[in-house]
């Protein structure tokens, strides 16, 4: 399991809440008694949605106990934090009127057999609303991992950002077969957003606190600082710094699912 930074992850707090504020925008759900956030990480976000949903119990789920420590600072007596795992959380069937997955999904397997349970778990009027990186995206890691100097160290850490074969995220069509056959009516669309970040090397801080994670915990040492320069210099390679600062194009798939 990688281990999760709150402080690293939050260096980008603005650019990373907009996906979550314009998807959960796009949930039809008007008046709600139980939400869960899956991958609350800090819990900034997740706090959030007491105000869009007043009268809910929110509770918040994250694998990190690092991440749980820092949302529990947020904890009130609507909003609650618990330390859970996604792939093994069973909620009953029926007993919640939401669920938000913020860019969590891609670190869980068999998505096939995830979400159908999760839709179960909606009441009437209920929505799942996820987004994830897009199918195929890698901004530049894991072609410094398969490289020669670095694939047998690292043959087992690929996450969200490794190759297609390694994601499990689906196209979003295989979103909208699989949650239609659970009887929700679902929304998908794909964005892609260019943020122009400050600083030195601000992608490596980016995926610093995301997506590199699984492959610097696999180093140490001498190891982990070569690899680090390796990294920086093919991102700094793949988005060059300009006057006004460096532009990331990040491609987003979202996903709204409904239960009339």
């Amino acid at each position: 399991m990688a281990s999760w930074d709150p402080q690293q992850y939050e260096r980008f707090a603005e650019e990373r809440a907009r996906p979550f504020r314009e998807l959960v925008a796009r949930i039809p759900t008007t008046s709600a008694v139980a939400v869960v956030d899956v991958g609350c990480g800090p819990g900034t976000m997740t706090a959030t949605l007491a105000q869009r949903w007043p009268d809910a119990a929110i509770l918040g789920l994250d694998s990190s106990p690092s991440m749980i420590t820092a949302a529990d600072e947020r904890r009130t007596a609507q909003l609650t934090f618990q330390l859970a795992d996604a792939a093994g959380w069973r909620p009953q069937r029926g007993s919640l009127d939401v669920i938000v997955a913020n860019a969590s999904l891609q670190w869980v397997d068999d998505h096939e057999t995830l979400l159908p349970r999760w839709a179960a778990a909606l009441d009437d009027g209920g929505t799942l609303a996820f987004q994830v990186p897009s199918p195929g995206f890698d901004p530049g890691l894991a072609g410094v991992a398969a490289r020669e100097r670095w694939a047998p160290g690292l043959a087992g850490a690929l996450g969200a950002t490794g190759p297609r074969s390694a994601t499990p995220v689906l196209d979003a069509a295989e979103y909208v077969r699989l949650l239609c056959a659970a009887g929700l009516t679902v929304d998908a669309w794909e964005t892609t957003y260019y943020h122009v970040l400050p600083g030195d090397d601000p992608v490596f801080e980016w995926f610093k606190g995301t997506g590199l994670r699984p492959y610097l915990d696999a180093l140490s040492g001498e190891d982990l600082e070569e690899f680090s320069a390796d990294i920086r210099t093919e991102l700094r390679r793949l988005y060059p710094r300009e006057p006004f600062g460096t532009i990331l194009p990040f491609p987003r798939l979202f996903v709204v699912a409904h239960r009339p």
